[in-house]
């Protein structure tokens, strides 16, 4: 009888300082702005003739979802800096939540997929075109994509299930699972239990799988005489291990303890991690070191 039924909830957002919203909107701006431009240089580079491959196919796919995660959350975000009213509406709510998630969820299949194709790009180079054909390549895709969405639709049902009480206020800047069951009025630990195994689904079980084929590629890297060429590489495969670990840390520690004590200020940079900095790095980690992109960038400017 005491339930209340919440027509909206308001967003608390990054920063309660009123003397540092100006900076922080330039300086999210700037950051939305630049995620947005190097993805779309990637969308256009690896379209070209010259880069025709498994592995820009997955490029292109990846920064198409990085640009979609930070429009999700990012353009809100800066509106709270402008603006007094934080609120967000149920339904607006719901579909955040289910975007972060399923774009989230899809990028880490993706992420193992892409090291897939590196593992068999160094260590069958010869049966390479044949294993990474077309068909397969799409499927990859396909399969991270309804993975997302699976996940994506079980976690948001389960969360807005939830009987909410007052206050409607979300201590965040953006929807998301571990601030929302925070308003619950009921007995969550079932459902905490729920989220930490589709956290050990979602994160630990593509990030395993990246490592595993990292450490073939390694191996079969130490097997390269030439010093230059197993420079090239390992300096290739430790970036994309630094980024991928970011986004496993960052992941798990929001999501391994979603009703924590642990202080919201630190899950809201955790959270920035993910939804901001990585889709950010990502077309410097992933495409602008490749020397082929940046041949083609250069030659299409």
């Amino acid at each position: 009888g005491n339930h209340t039924l919440l027509m909206e909830f308001v967003l608390s957002g990054l920063s309660g300082h009123p003397e540092l919203q100006h900076l922080l909107f330039f300086t999210f701006c700037l950051v939305y702005t630049m995620t947005v431009i190097g993805n779309l240089l990637i969308c256009m580079v690896t379209v070209h003739p010259t880069l025709h491959m498994p592995m820009y196919f997955f490029l292109r796919v990846l920064s198409i979802l990085d640009i979609s995660t930070a429009s999700t959350v990012v353009p809100k975000v800066l509106l709270s800096f402008l603006s007094e009213d934080r609120s967000i509406s149920f339904m607006g709510c719901v579909t955040q939540l289910y975007c972060v998630v399923f774009l989230a969820t899809t990028e880490w299949y993706l992420l193992a997929a892409m090291a897939y194709d590196r593992y068999v790009a160094i260590c069958n180079p010869l049966r390479y075109t044949v294993i990474m054909n077309t068909r397969v390549c799409l499927s990859l895709v396909l399969l991270s994509c309804c993975s997302g969405n699976v996940v994506s639709v079980v976690q948001t049902a389960w969360v807005f299930t939830l009987p909410f009480c007052g206050p409607r206020k979300i201590n965040y800047f953006f929807c998301d699972i571990p601030p929302l069951i925070l308003l619950s009025c009921t007995d969550t630990s079932l459902y905490e239990k729920q989220i930490i195994t589709a956290t050990v689904l979602v994160i630990f079980t593509p990030f395993c799988l990246i490592l595993v084929s990292y450490a073939c590629i390694i191996s079969s890297i130490l097997k390269i005489s030439s010093a230059g060429s197993r420079h090239k590489t390992f300096s290739t495969c430790s970036s994309h291990v630094v980024v991928v670990t970011l986004y496993c840390a960052s992941g798990a520690l929001i999501y391994l303890r979603p009703k924590s004590s642990n202080s919201q200020d630190t899950k809201k940079v955790l959270a920035l991690i993910y939804t901001t900095i990585i889709p950010t790095l990502n077309p410097l980690i992933y495409s602008l070191k490749n020397k082929e992109v940046r041949e083609v960038l250069i030659r299409m400017m």
